[in-house]
């Protein structure tokens, strides 16, 4: 596949007035859905996910008020390092055994935002199917500009690399086969913990122990940078060493690269630029653009309550993950 040039017309990255997060204490501030069949809850909150779409933190917190928790046990804030953000949840399937795959889940943020406790969904979503997942907090802006995410999120999947081989935590001891997945920016963090090997080396594990990396919505190729929010977090001479694109070498995990082509956060060809670089690499890879998806999309489609985004997401994700679990 020839790689496609960005349109300088058309950043790959860009910036947007940020919506007002809705906190889980205002889903139902007035006592409105107390009381509510099921059905009539759930078409309450899926309106609320669908006025709050551009503030992830809302639909979460509507979608986390009715996920089950009886799909998976939590061990919540496992240390992977010093410091409060250097901390990671477990979401642990009802039935495991040595062979059970795990994934490391990358949150999203623009590098300055975020929180694993937005994403009991999607551990609840992946538990369910049988998978451990765990999902790491890392250090955010202004705490560390890039690479310092980066080296968090290497550190993170090595951690959950050793409890998964030595049995802990709730862990069955074995040989799970291991994947790293983000959304928005954390695909790009997890797209360079497969592509760049040092940051892995570094943590004590390599790219060869990866079965698979999933991308959600990724910038993967954004340089040149335009707006000012971004330039702090990169500085400037060590913006190519930030784009996953630069650094396939045919080493890379199998990889699977999901966007929707409404996106108006990242722009999906930067999908297409990684996978036209790992294909021309002889890497495995298959690229899905979703008509009609927008940035959020692709990760509330792992709501297992509600119908939200296009389920045949999660489904690929899931397939993706038992197909390369052998």
């Amino acid at each position: 596949m020839k790689r496609l040039e960005p349109d300088a017309e058309r950043p790959l990255l860009r910036d947007r007035p940020r919506a007002s997060p809705i906190e889980a204490r205002d889903i139902d501030r007035n006592g409105l859905m107390e009381g509510m069949p099921g059905k009539l809850l759930r078409l309450g909150l899926l309106l609320l996910c669908s006025l709050a779409a551009l503030a992830l933190s809302g639909c979460a917190a509507a979608l986390n008020a009715v996920t089950p928790a009886s799909d998976y046990r939590l061990v919540p804030d496992l240390a992977y390092g010093p410091g409060e953000r250097r901390k990671l949840d477990l979401y642990l399937p009802k039935a495991m055994d040595a062979a059970t795959p795990v994934v490391v889940f990358i949150h999203g943020g623009s590098w300055d935002s975020g929180s694993k406790d937005i994403y009991p969904f999607v551990g609840q979503s992946l538990a369910s199917a049988g998978i451990i997942t765990a999902i790491p907090n890392y250090r955010l802006y202004p705490q560390t500009e890039f690479p310092g995410f980066v080296e968090d999120g290497a550190s993170a999947v090595a951690a959950v690399e050793r409890l998964a081989k030595t049995g802990k935590d709730g862990i069955p001891k074995g040989r799970h086969p291991l994947f790293i997945m983000g959304h928005s920016a954390g695909a790009e963090i997890a797209g360079l913990i497969a592509t760049d090997g040092r940051y892995l080396a570094a943590a004590g594990s390599s790219i060869g122990g990866l079965k698979g990396f999933i991308g959600l919505s990724g910038p993967y190729d954004f340089l040149p940078l335009t707006e000012e929010r971004y330039k702090r977090i990169f500085p400037e001479k060590l913006r190519p060493a930030s784009q996953p694109v630069n650094f396939v070498s045919g080493d890379e995990p199998p990889t699977l690269l999901i966007a929707g082509d409404a996106d108006t956060t990242v722009d999906p060809q930067n999908t297409r630029s990684l996978a036209g670089r790992l294909e021309k690499s002889g890497v495995p890879v298959k690229a899905s653009l979703y008509p009609g998806i927008g940035h959020i999309g692709t990760i509330a489609s792992f709501s297992t309550v509600l119908p939200l985004g296009n389920r045949r997401i999660r489904e690929e994700v899931i397939g993706f993950v038992r197909a390369h679990s052998g």
